[in-house]
């Protein structure tokens, strides 16, 4: 990746692969047409309308990376377009939370993405990362519309003069590869280091029970969980107990009258039993119907169009989240007061009831307004800043208890928390609202920075016969798609309800030390997935025909990056390959997948768990 300058003294940016074409500043949205450009140095200055000056400074170290600044009047966002793509198929179009998408899409879809993106281009192979070293002060977007690219910083009008984090821009000859070089150099830019945690194997209320949750059934539960995992020397070790056993989204110290010991009795009862008590918690959510938003309706943002409370989510028909709360605001962290609630919540919790894991869900709370529609209480703040200064309150109230953050922003979250969700709430459909479909997309698309940054959490994997609307084909090939991961493995099913089969099939991918998977064939448009998981022992390769047709694919282990020849045990349809092989071949029914055991000499036994 290079820069120069155009006959006509704009600056242009080349790669090899893909070309991001001239350099324009943008200022609010807008790029502008700008008068002279002076050179000095590695800065180049814009000058602007008013007096202001946009200024643009390259570095080539061992890669190229380029600031921006503006001198003069206060923006709400700023940044650069980058006009006349070339070479351009595909370009990922990055989601900022855990809910919020993360896809490769065609040149030409007009998308915004965050953080970062990846160029593939359409001649040639591997690809061209674009993206921010740092997170945790401000927000960025990446904007496709045509053939340009126009990233941005979200100043939110905060204190200071706007300056961009670094933007790094590199040239590397794979894909996720170059996705996991982007998080090697965000996890040594961030300002707190990536937690190394070992895996969280373990148990979840919500997708069981859901909020109808009560001290005699999340005990009864304990019990089957006790009473399998020691039988089966199964690896849990967290036991968490999910929404529904506080009154109202807000009032978090007190407690629904189907606890009538309170809490603190039963995480004590769940540590007896050997494993590490776990609670749910919402931190920025504010029900209408809280005490906490009666006693004090100031300590909740407000929204700059309506004067009103910024209602982030409402329930004004049938369902209510067994709740009574028909709206739910966000609680403004910049009160010094509702900050000090905040963080008295997660002292008690960790000091005082004794949880040791902390669930903390709809993380995405706040971040997404800026000052157009959210007066907080202090200004001079960016959404993100708000943020991260309010989770480095929530890490320091519960000490190095564990942390997995649900509907949380991917990025600004490094250093803070131990694993995040990387995609929507699991369901029991395969099409539809809550269906497979985001862990299909989001898992290979976020897969990179697990390990990195994080621990990633496909969310709970669904293992029970019953209660669901997917084929027994389906329900296994998500389990082991999930499982191949290597990060956050849980379920919310009864382990004492489950079959002999089932639980096979949980043991299998309870691996306590995985070494996470790849996805050697990612950036491509095939609905036939890929994953390789290496170890000293060898490989698991996992072939999933996501599609609703029957698919046929053949793969020289070359491809995959596996060296060949090498014995094969076909989990899936219980068989050993008698003979080495160079490639695998498969013929998948719908939504089914096949999984290998590859290793240098014969299989012998069934294996039982995922190298």
């Amino acid at each position: 990746m290079n820069f120069s300058r155009t006959a006509a003294g704009e600056i242009r940016l080349d790669s090899a692969l893909v070309s991001l074409g001239i350099v324009r500043p943008v200022i609010n949205g807008r790029p502008l047409e700008t008068g002279s450009i002076s050179e000095n140095g590695s800065i180049f200055r814009y000058a602007l309308p008013d007096q202001q000056q946009f200024c643009l400074e390259f570095r080539q170290d061992t890669m190229l990376s380029l600031r921006y600044w503006i001198e003069g009047a206060p923006v709400d966002s700023f940044g650069v377009c980058f006009v006349g793509l070339e070479n351009l198929r595909a370009y990922l179009c990055s989601g900022y939370y855990s809910w919020d998408r993360s896809t490769y899409e065609e040149a030409g879809a007009h998308k915004t993405g965050y953080a970062m993106t990846q160029l593939l281009p359409r001649f040639g192979s591997g690809s061209v990362v674009v993206g921010f070293d740092r997170h945790d002060r401000c927000q960025q977007t990446f904007t496709f519309e045509g053939d340009s690219l126009t990233v941005q910083t979200l100043w939110d009008r905060k204190n200071g003069r706007p300056e961009s984090e670094r933007l790094v821009l590199f040239e590397h000859p794979g894909v996720e590869d170059a996705l996991r070089e982007w998080a090697k150099i965000v996890a040594e830019a961030a300002p707190i280091p990536p937690r190394q945690t070992a895996p969280l194997l373990g148990w979840c209320s919500w997708y069981n029970l859901y909020a109808y949750i009560t001290e005699e059934n999340i005990l009864e539960h304990l019990r089957g969980v006790v009473e399998v995992s020691q039988h089966e020397k199964l690896p849990m070790r967290i036991f968490q107990i999910d929404d529904g056993f506080t009154p109202e989204m807000g009032d978090w110290l007190e407690v629904k009258p189907q606890f009538p010991r309170g809490m603190k009795p039963l995480l004590e009862e769940i540590r007896a039993a050997g494993f590490i008590p776990g609670l749910w918690i919402g931190p920025f959510m504010v029900g209408n119907r809280s005490r906490l938003y009666r006693e004090h309706p100031d300590w909740v943002v407000q929204d700059r169009q309506t004067g009103e409370p910024l209602v982030q989510m409402h329930f004004y028909e049938e369902f209510r989240w067994h709740k009574r709360s028909e709206e739910y605001y966000i609680l403004d962290t910049t009160h010094p007061a509702a900050l000090d609630y905040l963080r008295q919540v997660f002292h008690v919790w960790r000091h005082e009831w004794g949880c040791e894991y902390f669930k903390t869900d709809f993380m995405h709370f706040g971040s997404e307004h800026g000052p157009d529609r959210a007066v907080w209480h202090t200004p001079g703040l960016s959404r993100i800043e708000i943020w991260r200064r309010t989770a480095e309150v929530i890490r320091e109230a519960i000490g190095d208890a564990l942390w997995l953050g649900c509907g949380c922003p991917l990025w600004a979250s490094v250093g803070l928390v131990d694993g995040v969700r990387i995609g929507n709430d699991v369901g029991v459909v395969w099409h539809g609202v809550r269906s497979a479909q985001s862990l299909l997309q989001n898992q290979a698309t976020r897969n990179f920075a697990n390990g990195i940054l994080w621990r990633g959490d496909p969310d709970c994997i669904l293992i029970r016969e019953r209660f669901h609307h997917l084929t027994d084909s389906e329900l296994r090939s998500l389990a082991l798609y999930a499982g191949m991961s290597g990060g956050v493995l849980t379920t919310s099913d009864a382990l004492d309800e489950l079959s002999a089969e089932r639980l096979k099939l949980w043991k299998l991918i309870l691996n306590p030390n995985p070494t996470g998977c790849d996805f050697p064939l990612l950036g491509q448009s095939d609905p036939v997935l890929v994953q390789v998981r290496r170890s000293a022992r060898g490989a698991n390769v996992f072939i999933f025909n996501t599609s609703d047709e029957p698919m046929q694919r053949r793969y020289p282990l070359s491809m995959l990056g596996l060296s060949a020849p090498k014995f094969v045990y076909d989990w899936t349809a219980g068989r050993r390959w008698e003979t080495p092989v160079e490639h695998l071949a498969v013929t998948l029914a719908p939504h089914d997948g096949a999984l290998f055991f590859l290793e240098d000499a014969p299989i012998l036994t069934p294996p039982e768990t995922l190298v």
